[in-house]
């Protein structure tokens, strides 16, 4: 194994809770937060959002233009004069117009798409790296739905929602520019009538931003739920639990409807107040104007100008409350999004520096050991290590790791793979501490079979090839001979190219096994760990898979957790652990003479 220059480690701030109390409460900064990270978001496809924004004014321009266009044919007419060039005028802005508005929708959306195309690569290779200690307590269900529903969510409200606050505010001052132009007193009786729009959509927001959070927090809910018992739908079944896993997935439903019909409830008195202000505007115009009308000191075709722009500020009012309101929607999605920031992701560099580790000629079976080793999966969590020292020659052979459940074998593996860290402690594979190590170089030499082997959905070649992707046919031929797993592939419709179904469930508990064996052996490791990989097996095959562990053994460093005496008695070496400790080390027979707990395991029948 070869000694690695040390480089700082990349480690991201420690992993913060996602659940539905944390998003209602530090609304305040977490809402700032959120709109920093909307700005970021968006400054990604500035340029695209720059042009949909300049053509979206610029339909609003022509738009703008079309009532003096209309006043315009109404003097002509009254003057009797030729009215073609002023309707045509009219019809060209009219069209215009409607082009350059849908031209500049078309943009917008074109760098929404872009940008959550480029922000759920960004998670998903983040997701990907997370420690997996983080997705267990915040569960795959919740992570999913950031990915899928609130990237959807940004792209369907963000870039819309910052052009329609641009675009409106713009378009609302340019109006009230060319209003006053026509009639000061119209324009401030207006103005007084808006005023009660504004304010209604500033309370408004705050609140419809705080509930879409909520909303989205429930989603999340609901997709971990839908994981946790889909993810174990037999269990569910065969318990005949469906009734109550339902009704905890409605709990989060229902919390979710709450939330949204909150939200939408803000979202309506807003439009309402919008929609209002707009009647409201035209009456009061209506009568102002009239009667300055009957006086004479307005022209008929200013009034009716005037009342075209007020109709045109509507909707203008009405695009800046919903931009608003759009832009809170916006910040909830970025506030989750953002969230998978703050989780820890595993380190992909060195750790520490790598002491006395050989650059060249490491052996060709290398050697473990543990250094008093303690290590607890949290601070308000027991011990599960105590203190545990273990050295594993490299020509050990078969190692077999014993003892009675929670006794902490499979967390030695999960310590060796890098998936935790101990709490104090070294583990050293070639005399290198593994943190010296970046995690790819450490799991490229470590083969590693689950207590629960996992299959992936996909082909049987798909799961073999999982980490070896340029493997041959021959060297797959291979992996499945040594897996006992041919004459079960030959049997598939497709061979190789049969899908297995959703976690393997076309095949036996044993193929499945034997499946995750033939992937981890296809690596060709150094280091094959092995957690119960023969306990779902029949007599038979068990006995043709310890024969090829042995052999495998004599140029790999084998380490099996095993319950089975047939496994065990035939180990070069022996480890038997009990809470969290090594109690006794040798082979079957010097155990049976010298360690009571061993002698209690054989005798009581453990090893069956």
């Amino acid at each position: 194994m070869r000694a690695h220059v040390v480089v700082p480690v990349d480690r991201a701030a420690p992993p913060t809770s996602t659940s539905a109390a944390d998003g209602a409460d530090a609304a305040g900064p977490r809402t700032r937060a959120a709109r920093g990270g909307l700005l970021n978001y968006l400054r990604a496809q500035r340029y695209r959002l720059a042009a949909g924004m300049a053509l979206g004014l610029l339909g609003s321009v022509l738009a703008l233009a079309q009532p003096l266009a209309a006043k315009l044919v109404i003097d002509r007419l009254s003057a009797e004069e030729p009215i073609l060039t002023a309707v045509t005028v009219l019809s060209l802005l009219v069209l215009g117009g409607a082009l350059t508005s849908g031209l500049g929708h078309f943009v917008l959306q074109a760098a929404a798409e872009n940008a959550v195309w480029t922000e759920r690569r960004r998670l998903i290779s983040r997701l990907l790296r997370l420690r997996v200690s983080v997705v267990e307590e915040t569960g795959p269900g919740d992570l999913i739905a950031r990915v899928t529903t609130d990237t959807t969510l940004l792209r369907q409200t963000a870039h819309q929602a910052v052009a329609s606050c641009v675009t409106g505010a713009l378009s609302i001052v340019a109006t009230l520019v060319l209003m006053s132009t026509l009639d000061p007193l119209l324009l401030a009786a207006t103005v007084a009538v808006a005023g009660v729009a504004a304010a209604g959509s500033a309370v408004a927001a705050p609140r419809i931003g705080k509930a879409t959070l909520e909303v989205h927090t429930a989603l999340g809910g609901i997709g971990a739920g839908l994981e946790r018992a889909l993810g174990a739908f037999r269990t569910v079944k065969a318990a005949v639990a469906e009734h109550r896993e339902a009704e905890r997935l409605q709990e989060s439903a229902d919390h979710a409807r709450r939330m949204g019909l909150k939200a939408a409830g803000w979202e309506a008195t807003s439009a309402t107040a919008s929609a209002v202000v707009v009647q409201i505007a035209f009456l009061v115009v209506l009568g102002i104007g009239g009667a300055r009308v009957a006086s004479g000191a307005l022209p008929v075709s200013a009034l009716v100008a005037f009342l075209l722009y007020v109709f045109a500020l509507g909707p203008r009012v009405a695009q800046l409350a919903e931009g608003v309101n759009q832009v809170q929607i916006a910040a909830a999605a970025v506030t989750r999004i953002e969230q998978v920031r703050t989780l820890e992701t595993e380190r992909t560099r060195a750790l520490v520096p790598a002491h006395g580790s050989p650059a060249v000629g490491s052996p060709p079976i290398p050697g473990v050991e543990f250094r008093s080793v303690t290590f607890s999966y949290g601070q308000d969590q027991p011990g599960v290590l105590h203190d545990v020292s273990l050295r594993l020659p490299g020509s050990s052979g078969l190692t077999a790791v014993v003892g009675p459940s929670g006794a902490g074998k499979s967390t030695l593996f999960c310590l060796l793979e890098g998936f935790h860290d101990p709490d104090s402690g070294d583990i050293l594979v070639d005399g290198t501490d593994i943190r010296a190590l970046s995690l790819s170089d450490l799991r490229g030499t470590i083969g590693y079979v689950e207590q629960d082997s996992a299959a992936l959905h996909g082909t049987v070649r798909e799961n073999l090839t999982l980490g070896r992707h340029d493997a041959t046919a021959g060297q797959i031929a291979e992996a499945l001979s040594l897996a006992r797993l041919e004459t079960v592939v030959a049997r598939l419709p497709h061979g190789v190219d049969t899908r297995v179904g959703h976690r393997g469930a076309h095949l036996s508990g044993g193929e499945r096994q034997r499946l995750a064996i033939a992937r981890a052996l296809l690596r060709q490791p150094r280091i094959l760990l092995l957690d119960e990989a023969t306990s779902h097996l029949d007599g038979v095959n068990e006995a043709q898979l310890n024969a090829t562990l042995r052999d495998i053994a004599q140029r790999t460093t084998v380490i099996a957790i095993a319950h089975r005496l047939s496994t065990v008695r035939t180990a070069q070496r022996i480890i038997v652990m009990d809470s969290g400790r090594v109690v006794g080390t040798g082979t079957h027979g010097s155990l049976l003479r010298t360690c009571p707990l061993y002698q209690d395991l054989s005798g009581g029948g453990a090893f069956a």
